[in-house]
C-alpha cells in the first residue's frame, strides 16, 4: 500500500496565550498543499518480529525508530495488537520547516494501517489518536482546509477554494529555524494583540489579506534570519497576491494567480 503524505501551510498564526502545561494556545488556518510530498509504503512481513523503517530521500537526523511512522504503528499496536509491518519512507518535504510533513507521515500511516488491518476507526477515532503523537497531525486525518485552535489540535473545517492560484514554497538555503526558538523570541505582548478573526479575513479578497493575515512567528524570527525576511520580500516582487512565512518557519510561501 502507497500514499502520498503532503505538506501544509498556515494561513495566519495567532498565539494568544501559555498554557499551564508549558505549550500555547493558537489560532490558525491549516490548507492542503498537495504539489509537495513524501512517499510512503507499508507492507505486512513475516520476517522481523519488530516493525522496520528504511528512510531514503531528503536525509533525516532522527533515530528511524523514532520516526512518527513507528510511533504512528506503536500506538495501534498497543491497542489493537496488530502485527509488524514494513514501512518505506521516502522524504519530499523538508523536515524543520514548518511544512508538517512528518505530522503527514504520522497520520497517514494511521489511515494507511486502520485500512490495512480493517481497525473501522473513524476519522474522529483517528484524529483523537493522531492528536496524541504531534499538535498539528490531526489535521492531516481529513486533510482539508481548518480552522485551528487550542495547540492546534481542535479543528473546525472551513470552505476556502484556492484552486484558481498556485501556491509556491520556498526556503532560504541553510535556513533552520527551530520551533523552541521561534517561541522564545515571542513577546508576551504578543498573546494581547487585537487581530482579525482568520475564518472571517480569509473571506475578503486575496488582495487584502497582506493587511489582515499575520503569523506571529515572522516578528520572532525575522529579525535572527533576514534571509526569511528577504525572502518573503522577494515573493511580493514577483508578483504574489499574498506571502507569509508558514508554521515557524523557515518556509515561506507565495500565493500566485495561475
Amino acid at each position: 500500500m502507497i500514499s502520498y503524505p503532503n505538506c501544509k501551510i498556515n494561513l495566519g498564526l495567532h498565539v494568544v496565550g501559555k498554557r499551564p502545561d508549558g505549550y500555547h494556545d493558537l489560532e490558525t488556518l491549516f490548507v492542503p498543499v498537495h504539489d509537495l510530498c513524501d512517499e510512503l509504503e507499508i507492507l505486512p512481513t513475516t520476517h522481523y518480529p519488530l516493525p522496520t523503517i528504511s528512510q531514503d530521500g531528503i536525509a533525516l537526523d532522527n533515530d528511524p525508530d523514532d520516526n512518527l511512522c513507528m510511533r504512528a504503528w506503536r500506538l495501534l499496536h498497543e491497542e489493537f495488537a496488530i502485527p509488524p509491518v514494513s514501512i518505506r519512507l521516502k522524504k519530499g518535504i523538508p523536515f524543520g520547516a514548518g511544512l508538517g510533513g512528518g505530522s503527514a507521515d504520522a497520520a497517514f500511516t494511521l489511515k494507511m494501517l486502520n485500512e490495512m488491518f480493517s481497525l473501522h476507526l473513524s476519522d474522529s477515532d483517528l484524529e483523537h489518536r493522531a492528536a496524541r503523537l504531534g499538535a498539528d497531525c490531526a489535521f492531516f486525518i481529513r486533510n482539508q482546509a481548518a480552522y485551528a485552535t487550542g495547540i492546534g489540535d481542535r479543528l473546525e473545517p472551513i470552505a476556502l477554494d484556492l484552486s484558481p492560484y498556485r501556491i509556491v514554497i520556498e526556503i532560504p538555503a541553510g535556513e533552520h529555524v527551530s520551533t523552541k526558538e521561534a517561541y522564545a523570541g515571542l513577546s508576551p505582548f504578543t498573546f494581547h494583540l487585537s487581530r482579525p478573526d482568520l475564518r472571517e479575513a480569509v473571506k475578503k479578497p486575496i488582495g487584502e489579506w497582506k493587511e489582515l493575515i499575520v503569523n506571529d512567528f515572522e516578528a520572532s524570527v525575522f529579525p535572527s534570519h533576514p534571509a526569511i525576511a528577504a525572502l518573503k520580500d522577494d515573493l511580493y516582487r514577483r508578483g504574489a497576491l499574498y506571502a507569509s512565512m508558514t508554521g515557524s518557519g523557515a518556509a515561506v510561501f507565495g500565493i500566485f494567480f495561475k
